[in-house]
This record gives C-alpha cells, sequence and structure tokens, in this order.
C-alpha cells in the first residue's frame, strides 16, 4: 500500500472511532432523559439528543449505501448469467434499504423525545 491510501485508512477510522463515542454518549445521554412533563430537557441534553439523531441517520445510511453497492453489484453479475433472478436480487435490495429506515425511524423517536 502506498502511505497515501496508509493515511487516509487511519484517519477516517480515527474521525469514524470519535463520532462513535460522541454519539454512544449521545444515545445514553437521550436515554437517561425522563419523559415526564414537569422535567423539561435542558439544552445539554437537547443537543446531545440531536447529536444521536444525526449519528442514527448517517450511520445507517452509510452501512445502507455499501449494502447496496455490495448487492447491486452481485445482483448485476447474476442477472447477466441468469436473468430470471432479477425478483430475488430486488428483494434483497430491499432488505438493505431497510437499514436507513430504520436509522431514520431511530432518529424520528429521539427528536420526539426533545
Amino acid at each position: 500500500m502506498n502511505k497515501a491510501k496508509i493515511f487516509f485508512k487511519t484517519g477516517f477510522i480515527l474521525i469514524l472511532s470519535a463520532g462513535l463515542v460522541v454519539f454512544v454518549k449521545a444515545i445514553l445521554l437521550a436515554a437517561g432523559v425522563d419523559q415526564s412533563p414537569a422535567a423539561p430537557v435542558t439544552d445539554g441534553h437537547r443537543v446531545m439528543i440531536a447529536y444521536a439523531a444525526m449519528g442514527s441517520v448517517g450511520l445507517s445510511c452509510i452501512t445502507s449505501g455499501y449494502a447496496l453497492a455490495k448487492i447491486g453489484a452481485a445482483a448485476m453479475g447474476a442477472m447477466s448469467e441468469k436473468p430470471e433472478v432479477g425478483g430475488r436480487a430486488l428483494i434483497f435490495l430491499g432488505m438493505a434499504e431497510g437499514i436507513a429506515i430504520y436509522g431514520l425511524i431511530v432518529a424520528i423517536m429521539l427528536i420526539n423525545k426533545m
């Protein structure tokens, strides 16, 4: 591997791990928020809930995109050899797209908590 590739992989891993730490902290703070109307959510907790919502949508969309790329490439290769497997490929693509939808649902639930 050349030096630029190693540098970018290392940077990506560092940024991803830092984002994961903030995301986990935000989820833990959001889980501890009391839902009674008498206890208002403080500004610090609102920010962390917003970070958690952002992280859930971001991570789920990234993983969904990765899954769609891998499944789509494999499906196109399979359909070039056997065109009748196209329907099965669509089912697997829909399952991968569900990952992004689950992240969006989690984000909506977190924002409703604010």
